[in-house]
């Protein structure tokens, strides 16, 4: 089965950065302009012994790169991040030429605060939201009118990707505000930050930065039982599931 080129592109990966054994990034170079929104995600896949295995992973990039950036997890058992795991610079990836996906900016209902809530590799299409309006901002393109508040939650300080480059652009960037949170501060007694799971500082942060159900439309992604528990508290305090709260879920918990 071998994959098409109208619909594929041989895809060939230009960087990879390993920030923990089973987290890493990858750019990659489609061989031609890959047109997107940011919060979408793209299908990637492998062939191997005439079989293609592909996924769906959200993209952390700007649509204004010229390469397409990923934040992987490793799953032991997974179909394709074990595959991809094993891939190197240079090393080639299919990916479809359509990207897919609602999981993006709302900005035309009349509120104003978007409350980023993300677990570990979840991260990956805020950063495009905040890559993206960031060179809109310094290139006068966005006026700083939508404000983004970020809760990032992981079990250890090393599952931030990120967090470098969120916390150099919270500093820049007065239209966005950067929680990273660790629920497994007991192993590090040297975080500095926020502890707890990204729902349970929920409440204290909505509550801090005056974000509620009239003023602000809430993105929840990565693990599901954070979803499950951001949208109960989020429900609670009056926001609409489908109309004020929008999901991308990784996986499916088995039952």
């Amino acid at each position: 089965m071998t994959a098409s080129d109208d619909k594929f592109y041989h895809a060939r990966v230009t960087r990879r950065v390993d920030f923990a054994p089973d987290l890493w990034m990858f750019r990659i170079q489609s061989g031609e302009h890959f047109n997107f929104l940011p919060g979408q995600y793209a299908t990637l896949g492998v062939e191997e012994g005439g079989k293609r295995v592909e996924r769906p992973y959200s993209i952390a990039s700007s649509p204004a790169e010229d390469e397409v950036e990923f934040f992987f997890e490793l799953v032991p058992e997974g179909a394709l991040t074990p595959k991809l795991y094993k891939l190197q610079p240079g090393d080639e990836l299919l990916m479809r030429k359509a990207p897919k996906g609602r999981f993006t900016l709302e900005t035309a209902n009349g509120r104003t605060n978007h409350l980023l809530v993300s677990t570990v590799t979840g991260v990956a299409p805020f950063v495009s939201f905040i890559r993206t309006l960031s060179k809109d901002w310094k290139e006068g393109r966005f006026d700083g009118a939508h404000k983004l508040f970020l809760l990032n939650g992981a079990s250890r300080p090393w599952e931030f990707g990120y967090k470098d480059e969120l916390t150099r652009f919270a500093e820049e960037l007065p239209f966005l505000k950067y929680i990273p949170t660790v629920s497994r501060p007991w192993d590090h007694a040297d975080w500095p930050g926020e502890i707890g799971r990204a729902d349970d500082i929920l409440r204290k942060y909505a509550d801090q930065w005056g974000l509620d159900a009239t003023n602000t439309h809430a993105y929840l992604c990565g693990h599901p039982d954070m979803i499950a528990n951001s949208k109960a508290i989020l429900k609670r305090r009056g926001f609409l599931d489908k109309i004020a709260i929008k999901e991308e879920i990784y996986w499916i918990p088995a039952k």
